[in-house]
């Protein structure tokens, strides 16, 4: 399929001051912009900024950005399931995981990962997509946020409802590890039945094994 990447930006008041919220952002673009330090939660910030360049050089690939002048300040990532990953077995072209949301610990609290969600969905494309992603306590900031796992949990549900996400059951054994974990999907108004019937199918693989 064609993946299509129709960019927005809008500014958005923190208490910060004035930030951009764009994208998706070209790996060009990408490279010219610092990443902030203090965003270490999947890769060191070097590395993540690498990591982020090369998922925007994808055909699929799609990264949403909130800077502050030319610093990052967060992210979140749309690409294709991980190969080594249960939803990767069926490739489904207009299937893609929002894969890594992350904001700076200064700017929590601001409304940024709603905008970010906000932004990711302006594009009228992004009705022909079923986005799906995995949330693991394990990534979740708990420490600097000071909730448990279960108030995590439920504000994480409340900011992807903003733009449609619903919870989805599965037996995938990496979010069946903890009650805490959860698969979630946004459904595009144009998705078609077979696509769904596909994802269900990788929802509940083990099923369909005997």
């Amino acid at each position: 399929m064609e993946h299509k990447k129709t960019f927005y930006s809008i500014e958005k008041e923190t208490k910060h001051g004035t930030v951009i919220v764009e994208g998706p952002v070209s790996p060009e673009d990408l490279a010219t912009y610092t990443f902030h330090e203090g965003l270490v939660a999947f890769r060191l910030p070097k590395q993540q900024h690498e990591a982020i360049i090369g998922i925007a050089k994808l055909e699929e690939g799609r990264i949403i950005i909130m800077r502050n002048k030319d610093i990052i300040v967060g992210y979140v990532t749309y690409l294709y399931p991980d190969p080594q990953e249960r939803w990767a077995e069926d490739p489904i072209p207009n299937m893609i995981e929002l894969g890594a949301i992350e904001v700076i610990k200064e700017y929590r609290g601001t409304g940024a990962g709603k905008a970010l969600l906000e932004v990711s969905f302006m594009g009228d494309e992004m009705e022909d997509y079923l986005v799906m992603t995995t949330e693991y306590y394990w990534h979740w900031d708990l420490k600097g946020t000071g909730l448990n796992v279960w108030d995590y949990r439920k504000m994480m549900e409340r900011m992807m409802s903003t733009q449609g996400f619903e919870y989805y059951a599965t037996d995938d054994p990496e979010i069946t590890s903890h009650p805490a974990n959860c698969l979630m999907a946004r459904v595009g108004k144009r998705v078609e039945q077979d696509t769904l019937e596909r994802f269900d199918k990788l929802r509940f693989a083990s099923r369909f094994m005997y």
